[in-house]
């Protein structure tokens, strides 16, 4: 049975969200404050965690970066009432892997639920490969990306991002393939969030080299190639 912890401190949307998964099939947990949340999670076998931003004590961001310190692979979804792109962005970067908005339908809930356990198993299938290109190295055991014998820190969707380019290097990439295969199906790609991290990505692992990778391809989209 598959274990979610709820970290939510209003207790009747995270006892109706309990009540719905539980009849769903779902184990569910919940803590209603980010000490209590990061407490459960570090003593049970949790498969996936829905948090709040707004929480007492520690609020969600901390939480999931505290989660991802020594936990990669545990998918995270934020359950909050903000939605601007800067608050979305700030939770992808924590290391959140989706996010939604309240209120929300409890099958959409259920499907997002479901694609992230699918991703996260396919992580695992491939979880110590090598993928490089040129004099770009991606390790996904150690999450680190190396280019020229250098370290490139990445955050979780930078380096998501990163990998799915390198293992299609030399192919025009749209920003729809991107918004499905990075962030699912279930990405707004009315938002600029895809130029906003190829823009990260080319200050950390293009701008500080002589070799440029990360091309763009007006009205296609974007392609890693060494070649102009």
């Amino acid at each position: 049975m598959i274990q979610v912890l709820i970290i939510e401190d209003e207790k009747r949307v995270a006892q109706l969200t309990q009540k719905g998964l539980i009849q769903l099939g779902y184990k569910v947990d919940v803590a209603y404050d980010g000490d209590e949340g990061l407490i459960k999670f570090n003593e049970g076998n949790i498969d996936l965690v829905i948090c709040d931003i707004m929480l007492p004590t520690i609020n969600g961001l901390e939480v999931s970066k505290r989660i991802r310190q020594n936990d990669k692979l545990t998918p995270i979804l934020m359950l909050t009432a903000l939605g601007t792109t800067d608050d979305k962005l700030e939770g992808f970067d924590s290391g959140a892997d989706d996010y939604m908005v309240k209120p929300f339908d409890l099958r959409e809930l259920d499907a997002r639920i479901k694609v992230l356990l699918r991703r996260k198993l396919e992580q695992n299938d491939t979880n110590k490969q090598t993928n490089s290109y040129q004099d770009l190295t991606l390790n996904d055991d150690e999450k680190i990306a190396i280019r020229d014998g250098v370290k490139i820190k990445l955050s979780p969707k930078e380096y998501q991002l990163l990998h799915y380019m390198v293992a299609n290097a030399e192919r025009v990439l749209s920003r729809t393939e991107i918004a499905e295969k990075v962030w699912e199906t279930y990405f707004d790609t009315g938002t600029n969030f895809i130029d906003v991290y190829v823009s990260y990505l080319r200050n950390k692992v293009d701008k500080p080299f002589a070799t440029k990778l990360i091309h763009t391809r007006p009205g296609l989209g974007f392609i890693l190639t060494s070649q102009p």
